[in-house]
C-alpha cells in the first residue's frame, strides 16, 4: 500500500452535503469564549463529544458514507476546538480509488495542496498505526506549511478495523496548546466509529475498489494477501442491487436453501458466491452445475455419482457433485431444467440429506447447503405440470430476485469504467477517455442480455479502441421496440426506418431539443442519432 494512493475527492466542496444537526456542538470561540466559568465550559465541551460518539452511532446505520464523513469532519473540528479537519480513505488496490471529507474555518486552499496535505500526514501513521501529534512544520513540506497559514499544530489517528487500515483522520489548529492525551484518545474513539462506517459501506456497495466522478463500485476487495473476497464481480450501487445485496447478508448466515431468480445474464452465479463467501461454510468447497448444460441422461450422474458398471461407458466409480460439495455450497444453475423424473431423488437430498449413486444399493449422507437459480418462472411451470409443486415449495425457502440491468440504469457507467479498466489493463491498452455521448448512449440501450451482454460488448470496444478514448461500435446496439408511450414504431427495419425519416424531416433534420426529432419519438438524442446510422439515415447536403 503506498501513501500515494492519498488524496481528497476534489468534488466534495466543503459545507455542501447535507448533515444532521449535531444539537450541542458549538464552535470553540463560543465554547471557550463565551462561558466565563472554565469548568462549566469543559462540561459543555465534554457533553459535546459525547453527544457526536452518540450521533455517529446513529449515523452510521442510517445515512450514506458521504454525509457520514462529512459530519465527523465538521462535528470533530468543532468538539476538537479545532480549525480544520481532515478525513481521507485508502485505497488498497492500485490507482486513485477513495473518497474524503473536510471541513475548515480557514480559507479553502488549493485541491493539490490538500492532496499533498492528506499524504503527508498519512506518512505519520501508516507503518505505526499510532496517533502522531506534533507542530504543523514538523509534518509537512515548508510549502505546504504556507498553503495552510494559520494552522500550528496537527493530529492524525489511522481509521483501522481489526487488521485493516482503512485510512486517517487529521486535525489542525493555530493555538498555542497542543493536542492533549485526552483530546487525542476522544479522536481515536471518532476513528473507530468512522472505520465501522466505512467497513459496513464497503459491504453494503456504497464504497468499492474504484470511483469516479462520485460513483463507487460495490465490489469489496480485500488486499493482495489473500483475505477473502465477500462480493467480487458485483458492480454497482443502485438502490435495486443494494436492497439483493441487504437481503443477502441476511441468509447467508443462516444455512437456509436459497432460490436466486433472474433474467440470462444478471449475475446470479455472482451472488451465489457471495451468499457462501459470507456463510460459515466459506472455508469449504463451492461447486456449481448448469442443469441446463448437462444432457437429462446423464444428469442423474454428475449430481449423485455412478457405479463402476452402472451404465454403458461407466468404466469406474464416480463421485457426483453433491459428494463434492459435503460441508460446503452446491449452486444449482437453471435448476428449471431438471427432468420431471429426477426432481424426486433432487426433493430427497434436500429434505433427508441422503441419496444413493447411480448404480448403488448403498444410501450416502451429505451435509450441502444447496442455492439454485433460474430464469424461468417455476411457479407457472408448477400449474403446467412440468415442475413438482412439492420441490418448488422446497426450494423456495428464501427467493432472492437479482433486477436486471434495464432496472437499475445508474449502475451502467461503473460496470462500463469497470470492465472498460479490466479489458485495457489485459490488452495492455491505454483507455483513459469514454465520451459523454458514447456513456449516454450505452445507459440508454436496453441490454436484453444483462450484464453480460454489457460485458461482452465493452471487451468488443477496448479491442476496436486502439488510442486513449473508448469508440464502441455503437451502431450493432439495437432496440427492439421503442419505449415511447404513444408510438408505434415497429421493429421491422423498413417501416422503422420510414417512421423515422418522417420524423426528422417534419422537424427539418433538427435532432436534439424540445422540439426535435428525439423528443417526438420519446427518446434522447444519442439513441436517435445511434438509430439513424444503424438505418443509413442520412441528411441531405
Amino acid at each position: 500500500m503506498s501513501i500515494a494512493e492519498f488524496a481528497i475527492t476534489p468534488e466534495l466542496p466543503v459545507n455542501t452535503l447535507p448533515r444532521v444537526p449535531f444539537g450541542l456542538y458549538r464552535e470553540r470561540s463560543e465554547i471557550v469564549a463565551g462561558d466565563e466559568d472554565r469548568d462549566t465550559a469543559e462540561l459543555d465541551l465534554n457533553r459535546a463529544r459525547l453527544q457526536l460518539l452518540r450521533d455517529l452511532t446513529r449515523s452510521t446505520s442510517s445515512l450514506p458514507i458521504n454525509d457520514v464523513l462529512d459530519q465527523v469532519t465538521t462535528g470533530a473540528r468543532k468538539v476538537m476546538r479545532s480549525d480544520f479537519a481532515l478525513l481521507a480513505l485508502l485505497n488498497d488496490q492500485a490507482g486513485p480509488a477513495f473518497v474524503s471529507a473536510r471541513d475548515s474555518a480557514l480559507g479553502p486552499p488549493n485541491q493539490d495542496a490538500i492532496a499533498a496535505f492528506a499524504q503527508q500526514l498519512g506518512e505519520r501513521v501508516i507503518s505505526s498505526r499510532t496517533p502522531w501529534t506534533g507542530y504543523l512544520d514538523e509534518a509537512v513540506p515548508s510549502d505546504t506549511v504556507c498553503a495552510f497559514a494559520g494552522l500550528k499544530w496537527v493530529t492524525v489517528v489511522p481509521l483501522a478495523n481489526r487488521d485493516e487500515l482503512l485510512g486517517v483522520l487529521a486535525l489542525g489548529k493555530g493555538d498555542d496548546a497542543c493536542y492533549t492525551a485526552e483530546e487525542v484518545d476522544f479522536l481515536l474513539q471518532v476513528a473507530c466509529q468512522v472505520a465501522l462506517a466505512v467497513e459496513n459501506a464497503i459491504i453494503y456497495g456504497e464504497l468499492g475498489p474504484s470511483r469516479d466522478n462520485g460513483q463507487r463500485e460495490s465490489s469489496h476487495s480485500k488486499d493482495e494477501n489473500g483475505r477473502q473476497q465477500v462480493f467480487e464481480g458485483i458492480v454497482g450501487n443502485s438502490s435495486a442491487l443494494i436492497r439483493v445485496l441487504r437481503q443477502l447478508e441476511v441468509v447467508a448466515p443462516t444455512d437456509s436453501g436459497v432460490l436466486v431468480r433472474g433474467e440470462t445474464g444478471t449475475g446470479k452465479e455472482l451472488i451465489a458466491r457471495a451468499i457462501h463467501n459470507l456463510s460459515a461454510r466459506r472455508d469449504q468447497p463451492f461447486v456449481k452445475l448448469n442443469c441446463a448444460a448437462i444432457p437429462s441422461g446423464l444428469l442423474e450422474s454428475e449430481l449423485f455419482g455412478h457405479e463402476k458398471g452402472a451404465f454403458t461407458g461407466a468404466v469406474m466409480r464416480k463421485a457426483g457433485r453433491f459428494e463434492a460439495a459435503d460441508k460446503g455450497t452446491l449452486f444449482l444453475d437453471e435448476v428449471g431444467d431438471i427432468p420431471l423424473e429426477l426432481q424426486p431423488k433432487l426433493l430427497r437430498v434436500l429434505q433427508e440429506r441422503e441419496f444413493e449413486r447411480l448404480g448403488s444399493t448403498r444410501t450416502q449422507q451429505v451435509d450441502v447447503r444447496v442455492v439454485a437459480a433460474t430464469h424461468r418462472d417455476l411457479k407457472q411451470m408448477v400449474e403446467a405440470g412440468q415442475f413438482r409443486s412439492d420441490l418448488y415449495y422446497r426450494l423456495l425457502v428464501f427467493p432472492l430476485v437479482v433486477p436486471p440491468l434495464r432496472e437499475r440504469k445508474e449502475d451502467i457507467p461503473m460496470l462500463v469504467r469497470h470492465y472498460v479498466e479490466k479489458y485495457a489493463r489485459r490488452m495492455q491498452r491505454h483507455i483513459k477517455t469514454i465520451p459523454p455521448d458514447t456513456m449516454e448512449a450505452l445507459v440508454e440501450y436496453g441490454w436484453p442480455g444483462n450484464v453480460r451482454e454489457l460485458q461482452n460488448f465493452i471487451e468488443r470496444s477496448v479491442i476496436l479502441s486502439s488510442g486513449r478514448v473508448l469508440c464502441p461500435p455503437l451502431a450493432e446496439l439495437e432496440q427492439v421496440t421503442v419505449q415511447a408511450p404513444g408510438s408505434d414504431l415497429s421493429t421491422a427495419p423498413e417501416m422503422e426506418r420510414e417512421q423515422v425519416l418522417r420524423e426528422v424531416q417534419a422537424c427539418n433534420w433538427v435532432i436534439g431539443g424540445p422540439n426535435g426529432a428525439a423528443a417526438r419519438l420519446g427518446m434522447k438524442r444519442t439513441t436517435l442519432v445511434m438509430r439513424m446510422r444503424r438505418l443509413n439515415i442520412l441528411r441531405p447536403q
